[in-house]
């Protein structure tokens, strides 16, 4: 039986290398593959995944408007398809979630969804609340804080060093960052 995995984590804990790897660990073995990331990343550029170790690949974007199920049932016609990975999955709407359950209850094709938990004022997003309550196997992957614990928080901080506590869900680009940290010390930059 296919499954649909949550992968997530905090900023920089390596989840798009991870899924640069698992697809290549399938492409290796002459499996096809077919990735997704979020049109509204385009760091790397639109319909890349890269990772900040350097590793790239093309992908298929998606926004709230496109039909998940509906791509890759197409593409699946057109031959088999042994897995499917997404990126930046904290973007993902419910209704398409629900989608991707499909793909694995009636398609039988596993799902693997890599992306963060919760937005720099510890609200989850949408695509990983309906995750965390629909996927068959949950997986957090580690990074560290500046104190060495286990970072699980993602603060935004401006060109100055400055926690952000307020604003926009998303801010990609300009000159706001996010920093990976423990809920202790997330607390407290917050306050300070």
């Amino acid at each position: 039986m296919a499954k649909l995995y949550f992968y997530y984590a905090s900023m920089n804990a390596g989840k798009s290398t991870t899924l640069l790897q698992a697809d290549f660990n399938y492409r290796e073995r002459g499996m096809s593959t077919m990735l997704w990331t979020a049109l509204v990343d385009d760091r790397e550029g639109v319909g890349q995944i890269g990772s900040r170790i350097g590793l790239s690949a093309p992908a298929n974007v998606f926004n709230a408007q496109t039909d998940l199920f509906a791509a890759i049932a197409a593409r699946a016609d057109e031959g088999p398809l042994a897995c499917v990975l997404i990126d930046e999955a904290q973007f993902l709407t419910r209704a398409q979630v629900l989608g991707l359950a499909r793909v694995c209850d009636e398609l039988g094709i596993p799902v693997l969804c890599y992306g963060l938990r919760t937005d720099f004022q510890g609200e989850l997003f949408e695509g990983a609340a309906s995750l965390l309550g629909l996927a068959d196997l949950l997986v957090e992957l580690k990074a560290v804080c500046e104190c060495g614990a286990k970072a699980t928080m993602n603060l935004r901080i401006d060109a100055s060093g400055q926690a952000v506590s307020e604003g926009a869900q998303t801010a990609i680009g300009g000159n706001e960052r996010y920093v990976a940290l423990c809920r202790k010390h997330f607390m407290a930059r917050l306050r300070s």
